[in-house]
């Protein structure tokens, strides 16, 4: 039996993920933020279609295949796909009303030979590479000054099973851009929670790297609901733009119990849901929280915690449809 399977992530610039420096450049319009990437990529073809259209930063596809014994499910022979590989993308400077393209340094993609085990085989693969735009900045390490800009990568895995059966994973990324992760059936499925760009400037570059033999470990969310990525449009491109909040790792978001009368959307990091002192689950980027207080008496229902420094986009009751609450709601209540 042949499985053959193919993820991807995607790797974009929100616009809340910039600050300092580099922000100037964007608000400016140096450069461009990104505009989120869809919620389903269906094939390569699509894939490349949005790079053409300088829709993203980077991608890694991974294409694998594996063919299992019919009687035993055996593995006898497995491998990567000609479509594998770094998708990048390239950055266009406008200075002057005149703009210029800069073509990305893709880095050699890096693959490690298909691990069997039993039923399976386990294929993993890291794609990266930098901006063709120089970014000088001092750095804490050695040599302590940098001219090229910081890297990027993402490393992927894809697990074949003999029952036809394939699973993905993000063992490791750069702590900047945002990563969205896309499933078999190129639907969404998981993201990066946080974007650190203070680390990836000062760290990424030479051993840190995949490509001196030192990966970055990803912390990885579920994705949001398709609601709650209409719902995230309607706060941040209202007729007001929300207040930002920048908590830190351990502040209280909402308590249950408290009054409230303030919807959320998490705009990076992660949070934890408790009801009744028990931990229900984690929220990560694109999450909308608070409807249920907004309905239901103007009571918080759960309390939320920051587990790593968040932003939050915080929006008022009136500027969000009462229906679309009631409909986000009715898929919150976790407590259930």
């Amino acid at each position: 039996m042949l499985v053959k399977s193919t993820v991807m992530s995607l790797s974009w610039i929100p616009s809340e993920s910039i600050s300092g420096l580099l922000r100037r450049g964007f608000d400016l319009g140096i450069s461009h933020y990104d505009d989120p990437p869809p919620d389903h990529l269906p094939d390569v073809a699509t894939l490349h279609a949005l790079r053409d259209a300088d829709a993203f930063r980077f991608a890694n596809v991974l294409a694998g295949w594996a063919r299992f014994d019919d009687d035993d499910g055996s593995v006898l022979e497995s491998g990567f796909d000609a479509s594998s590989g770094l998708v990048m993308g390239s950055t266009t400077v406008r200075l002057a009303g005149l703009g210029a393209t800069f073509r990305a340094t893709s880095l050699p993609v890096r693959r490690a030979e298909p691990a069997v085990e039993g039923t399976s085989v386990h294929l993993v693969q890291t794609a990266g590479g930098r901006t063709g735009v120089p970014l000088p900045r001092p750095v804490p390490h050695p040599p302590f000054a940098v001219w090229q800009a910081p890297v990027v990568w993402t490393t992927l895995a894809l697990t074949l099973h003999a029952d036809g059966r394939a699973e993905m994973s993000l063992p490791g990324a750069s702590a900047f851009p945002r990563h969205w992760l896309y499933g078999p059936d190129g639907r969404l499925t998981a993201k990066t929670g946080l974007t650190d760009q203070e680390s990836w400037v000062a760290h990424s570059f030479g051993p840190r790297t995949p490509w001196g033999d030192q990966d970055s470990p990803a912390l990885v969310t579920a994705a949001e609901t398709e609601l709650e990525r209409q719902l995230s449009s309607v706060v941040m491109r209202g007729s007001a733009p929300p207040e930002v909040r920048r908590l830190p790792t351990g502040t209280v978001v909402t308590r249950q119990g408290d009054p409230g009368d303030e919807v959320y959307l998490l705009l990076d990091g992660v949070l934890a849901v408790e009801v009744d002192g028990r931990r229900l689950g984690e929220l990560g980027p694109g999450a909308v929280l608070g409807e249920r207080a907004l309905l239901e008496g103007g009571v918080r229902t759960s309390t939320v915690v920051a587990t790593t420094p968040v932003r939050l986009a915080v929006a008022a009751a009136a500027s969000i449809d009462r229906e679309a609450l009631r409909a986000l709601a009715a898929g919150h209540r976790r407590e259930d």
